[in-house]
């Protein structure tokens, strides 16, 4: 899959609001971003917030080598893996040490970030364009969280929360396949 595949334009030129809106058109970046709010819930304490914040902070400098035209390895199979590993993390409720996801989740926001920053480049890209997708990152991420939150309360059980984890691993499945 190539990177406008992935991340279908929906708003022509660079603007704070195509930054918005470019998250917003990937299903990969979306469900990645849940994910990563989901997880980060079901750890709780501390990684409820290092996570996502560490996400935001690592896309944007992935985001910065897109910008520069720094290549990096395995951009596009690696955030399919992101939306299927993130699945599988909140699927198994899987509870590593914070820094452990730390490293996880820095490893797939570097990827994310440096597709939006070279497809941001290739239309003049700006600051404001980055400051965009990193808002509509951390909304992800916040909607990810209040899903846990809500399915916890609701179901009095994580296996809710462990089957929405399935669910993002599957469609990580159907957009390596192609069936998504």
């Amino acid at each position: 899959m190539t990177p406008a595949a992935a991340h279908p334009s929906i708003l022509h030129g660079i603007s704070f609001a195509a930054g918005v809106a470019h998250p917003l058109a990937g299903l990969d970046h979306i469900v990645a971003m849940v994910a990563v709010g989901l997880w980060a819930a079901i750890k709780g304490n501390r990684a409820l917030w290092v996570w996502p914040v560490t996400f935001v902070a690592v896309m944007l400098i992935g985001a910065a080598l897109g910008f520069a035209h720094i290549s990096l390895p395995f951009v596009e199979p690696g955030i399919l893996a992101s939306v299927v590993v993130l699945g599988l993390m909140v699927a198994f409720a899987t509870d590593p040490p914070i820094w452990v996801g730390v490293v996880i989740i820095s490893i797939f926001a570097l990827l994310h970030g440096h597709v939006h920053g070279v497809e941001g480049s290739s239309l003049g890209g700006g600051f404001e364009y980055m400051a965009g997708f990193a808002l509509a990152t951390a909304t992800l991420h916040a909607v990810g969280i209040s899903l846990a939150f809500t399915l916890r309360r609701a179901a009095a059980s994580e296996s809710v929360n462990r089957f929405v984890g399935l669910i993002c691993s599957i469609v990580g499945i159907g957009l390596y396949v192609g069936v998504l």
